[in-house]
């Protein structure tokens, strides 16, 4: 329940003793409460259910794609965001560059201008929302994991202040565009992706092929 490997008597004493005098309340089996967390037992059990048979015909569909291969092995990406990143982007190999598959994600950046007005830079609102919304969930997911490029950016982007709920939503979007990128350059290159920290070249950017690695 800590994520490590230790003693988790007290924490498991105090949990219960809390859940004691909140949610623990006693009720007879017949209340409607209970009825209530069974219902929501049940969507929930159905929701996974349903995820299981879409993973299944994703593998079953797509188990001799090389592109659904190459995605299988970025961390975050499962069978469903491989299957959704295939199903809205198409041949990837279309994009001659990483911006243009950016612009497409809704990852792009876009300024508001009317004569001398100039308002805030904000991610654009054009694009594929659905294939931005897989990107973002694989990312979250990449984080959460060891020894990635992923969670390497995500650690140094909030490093200055852990707490700042602002600065965690950028490295998140920080954190997305990466993906996009990384899939990007997966694809197109046909290299496994290598769970390696990027590293910037002297004009400040990562090549094409270092992002596979990133």
């Amino acid at each position: 329940m800590v994520g490590r490997k230790v003693a988790k008597a007290q924490l498991l004493g105090d949990i219960y003793e809390t859940a004691r005098s909140s949610i623990g309340l006693p009720v007879p089996p017949d209340a409607p409460a209970v009825s209530m967390f069974r219902l929501v037992i049940g969507e929930v059990r159905g929701l996974i259910q349903q995820r299981d048979a879409i993973e299944a015909a994703a593998e079953a569909l797509l188990t001799d794609s090389s592109d659904y291969k190459l995605l299988r092995r970025i961390p975050g990406i499962g069978p469903i965001n491989a299957l959704t990143i295939l199903a809205e982007t198409g041949d990837l190999r279309r994009f001659g560059h990483h911006r243009q598959f950016l612009k497409f994600c809704r990852l792009d950046l876009a300024t508001q201008q009317s004569g001398t007005f100039r308002g805030q830079t904000k991610l654009s609102k054009y694009g594929n929302a659905r294939l931005r919304r897989t990107l973002w969930l694989a990312g979250q997911v990449a984080i959460r994991q060891r020894e990635n490029g992923f969670r390497d950016k995500f650690e140094r982007y909030i490093a200055r202040d852990r707490h700042n709920a602002d600065l965690r939503r950028k490295a998140l979007t920080a954190i997305t565009a990466k993906m996009a990128r990384v899939v990007h350059a997966v694809i197109k290159t046909g290299a496994d992706y290598r769970p390696f920290v990027e590293g910037p070249v002297p004009g400040g950017r990562t090549p094409l092929s270092r992002a596979v690695r990133a």
